[in-house]
């Protein structure tokens, strides 16, 4: 790399930096738009120290420094496209405000985080979400009149299923309501720190034992969303909104089941036994 080149990245470092700093103030250590920032605030000579031994050839949303940073400051939300912005388009900003240093070396681990090739600039592709894992209130969600189960849910599966928005798949439809710069309730909405907290991602799956016994959201389509399942405030991610026992004779009682609906008044007919075949199917099946 030149002496030129040099120069200039340590010029657009310092400055960088600076503004890093500054951002991190002002921004007031807010959580809901930098995306689970650290309450601690910390002196600029802090914040450009880094421990020995780091590996740079990986990038971790949860590490002591980045962790403090406004989301937007890496991710700019100039538009409402579904992939995230990576940071680093011009001379490597902000990223090079800490770490002058490593993009002075066309060579440096640093470089593999985003590229095949930093010589040429190849980029790898978007990474898979890993450091950190998606937070979505149910509750509050469906008491606004503009969103209903059908707004985020769709037919998967043949029908048996509802789909589970993820990946970038989310973001198109969370981005209806989530443009950039878009406010609720005066706070800002649109930053990764809104639908993103640091941790683990487990993402929650679109199989459920009830398909196992031949249940399809298709067949019950004239069926309401809250006939079968209830929201419930304030529950961790997994838990917010309910779920029937896949059972009809045996059913506890204590939840919702099929025998809600199929108890021989509503669904099923009376003494009519020729309607069991609706749910036990195959030769092997007999009274």
């Amino acid at each position: 790399m030149s002496v030129i080149r040099h120069r200039r990245l340590q010029k657009y470092a310092v400055g960088a930096a600076l503004a890093i700093v500054s951002v991190v103030i002002a921004s007031g250590m807010n959580s809901r738009s930098s995306g689970n920032i650290s309450s601690e605030s910390s002196a600029p000579q802090e914040q450009l120290q880094f421990p020995e031994g780091l590996d740079y050839s990986k990038f971790q949303h949860n590490s002591r420094n980045h962790s403090r940073l406004p989301c937007l400051l890496c991710h700019r939300r100039d538009s409402n496209a579904p992939v995230p912005k990576r940071p680093g388009a011009s001379q490597h900003l902000p990223c090079a405000g800490c770490h002058a240093q490593q993009f002075t070396d066309a060579n440096s681990p640093l470089c593999t985080i985003c590229h095949t090739d930093a010589k040429s600039g190849a980029l790898k592709s978007f990474p898979r979400l890993r450091s950190f894992r998606m937070k979505f209130d149910h509750a509050r969600h469906v008491s606004m009149s503009s969103v209903s189960c059908a707004t985020c849910h769709r037919p998967s599966r043949a029908g048996a299923a509802m789909s589970i928005p993820a990946g970038f798949n989310a973001h198109s439809t969370c981005y209806r309501c989530h443009t950039p710069r878009a406010q609720s309730g005066g706070k800002d909405i649109s930053s990764c720190g809104t639908c993103h907290q640091l941790g683990g991602y487990s993402r929650t799956p679109e199989m459920m034992p009830a398909f196992r016994v031949s249940f399809s959201h298709a067949k019950h389509e004239k069926v309401t969303c809250n006939e079968c399942h209830e929201v419930r405030a304030g529950q961790p991610q997994r838990k917010q909104v309910t779920k029937p026992e896949p059972l009809n004779h045996h059913a506890t009682g204590r939840a919702k089941s099929c025998m809600s609906c199929h108890d021989g008044k509503r669904a099923f007919g009376g003494e009519d036994f020729t309607v069991c075949k609706r749910c036990h199917t195959g030769a092997t099946w007999h009274f």
